[in-house]
């Protein structure tokens, strides 16, 4: 290797270290199967995506994978979207569970469990 491929090598590297860069903040938001999906590129260069749907949310952060490239065109390019279709898909399976203890249909009663027939009821208790 010569002199000058060993400079050009020095540089690109220099360049390519993206912990030296400040981004300018980015938001991006859009609506995806019936939620809302933000992709968020922050001034260190991370970027989080947040979905929420019929009020769960979750987030997953990810690195920068192309820093010279505008942000707008990573996501249009699908540079995201495996982790896109991580956060979509994990909150589409909490959606579709149902918890063995809590049931919308499931009553609770008015009277306390432990107290038996001398429990005393106050008006505070019955709202």
């Amino acid at each position: 290797m010569d002199v000058k491929a060993l400079f050009k090598k020095g540089i690109e590297k220099q360049l390519l270290d993206v912990d030296d860069y400040i981004f300018k903040p980015e938001l991006i938001e859009m609506t995806v199967e019936e939620g809302e999906l933000t992709c968020v590129l922050n001034s260190d260069g991370s970027v989080n995506i947040f979905y929420t749907k019929a009020g769960i949310t979750d987030v997953r952060a990810a690195a920068r994978k192309h820093p010279f490239t505008s942000f707008a065109t990573e996501l249009h390019h699908g540079i995201y979207d495996d982790v896109i279709d991580d956060v979509v898909g994990n909150v589409n399976d909490i959606i579709d569970s149902h918890s063995k203890y809590f049931r919308r249909s499931k009553v609770l009663p008015l009277t306390p469990a432990l107290g038996g027939n001398d429990a005393v009821i106050t008006e505070a208790d019955k709202y």
